[in-house]
């Protein structure tokens, strides 16, 4: 039997109509040959289709004859994948998936500390070379990201500061006035917003708004291979991209955290004078006394470590994009998440340190 003309995807259909009405000698006094000489193109399918014959017209004794070398290598590797049968699936123990979960959450945690320490590491040499005059300062890129980390998240920290300023004072408020103390819900909204509330929640917004969006960025160029790009033209990626962004977040948190903080302290004025019936003019002076440098003062010492670690988790999750939007849309997620947790616990090592010291 022989075999000419293309074998190829195109002429697939036709083909295996053909082979479908020949009458295959299965029985025949020795094995049969497949003279394929005559055919000019075969590419994969054609490759496949060849094979099934073979298989049918001899149940693996035909013999192919004739065909150049490509072809029969072809042949071949078609044959040899054909008889190739996957492994059976792994099962694990049920009972060591909770370990084998905690082992492969204790292994990422490392990997996550070093890929901090490394681009931490890159950050300072990029920093340092920008100091010395060694590299330019992207200016132009450090004002639009300040731009669009900084002064657009205004509105929003403004407001969500100013809604839990008021819901915290209104619950304040209700607990103090079984003790006939309403006035001190001054004092604590006072210490309250510029200690801790205000940079914590301009810390959580910045998280989700501006390093998801540096995490998709970073991602996006990493899937387009613009790294390597910059790479290739003898450009640090992480002095072009990732330094103008994290300088940024360091310069503009304590802006953040201060108009958060007022913004908290204004909802509280608001809700002491229509709920706890403590004017404005009252609450202004006892709000004097109450505030201290010292408060400001902690609240707007984190707020610049805190925009780091938002800024560098940020980084690390968009250098870690694979070369897929799943890949992407997983990093963006971990980066908001990982993010929001590592400023709480920041916040609450600050507390423990400031404790500590007596402020």
């Amino acid at each position: 039997m022989s075999c000419s003309g293309d074998w190829t995807s195109d002429s697939a259909q036709s083909l295996e109509a053909e082979i479908a009405h020949l009458s295959l000698p299965k029985n025949g006094p020795g094995p049969v040959q497949l003279d394929i000489g005559g055919i000019d193109k075969l590419d994969t399918i054609g490759a496949w289709l060849l094979t099934r014959l073979q298989r049918g017209l001899g149940q693996g004794d035909a013999r192919l004859i004739g065909g150049n070398a490509q072809h029969v290598a072809l042949l071949s590797a078609i044959s040899d994948a054909a008889h190739e049968t996957l492994p059976s699936p792994h099962r694990t123990n049920i009972l060591l998936v909770p370990f084998a979960k905690f082992g492969r959450i204790v292994i990422g945690a490392f990997n996550d500390i070093f890929a901090a320490n490394a681009v931490q590491g890159h950050l300072m040499v990029a920093l340092g070379r920008t100091l010395t005059f060694q590299a330019p300062l992207r200016f132009a890129s450090f004002v639009h990201q300040f731009e669009q980390i900084v002064l657009r998240a205004i509105p929003i920290v403004a407001l969500i500061s100013l809604v839990v300023g008021a819901i915290i004072t209104q619950q304040t408020i209700l607990q103090l006035r079984t003790f006939g103390v309403t006035i001190f819900v001054v004092d604590l909204a006072a210490i309250l917003m510029f200690r801790e509330i205000g940079v914590l929640l301009a810390a959580i917004m910045v998280a989700g708004r501006s390093g998801s969006a540096i995490t998709a960025e970073i991602g996006a160029m990493r899937i387009r291979e613009e790294f390597d790009a910059l790479q290739v033209m003898g450009v640090d990626p992480h002095q072009a991209l990732m330094l103008p962004r994290v300088i940024a977040l360091v310069v503009g948190m304590p802006l953040l955290a201060f108009v958060g903080s007022m913004s908290g302290l204004a909802g509280a004025a608001i809700v002491a004078k229509f709920y706890g019936d403590i004017p404005l003019d009252i609450f202004a002076d006892r709000l004097r006394g109450a505030m201290t440098v010292t408060s400001v003062a902690v609240g707007l010492i984190k707020a610049p470590f805190m925009g780091f670690l938002v800024g560098l988790l940020a980084s690390i999750e968009g250098m870690k994009v694979a070369g897929s939007s799943e890949s992407l849309g997983q990093r963006t997620t971990s980066s908001v998440v990982k993010s929001i947790f590592v400023v709480i616990v920041a916040d609450g090592l600050f507390a423990i340190f400031f404790a500590a010291i007596g402020l």
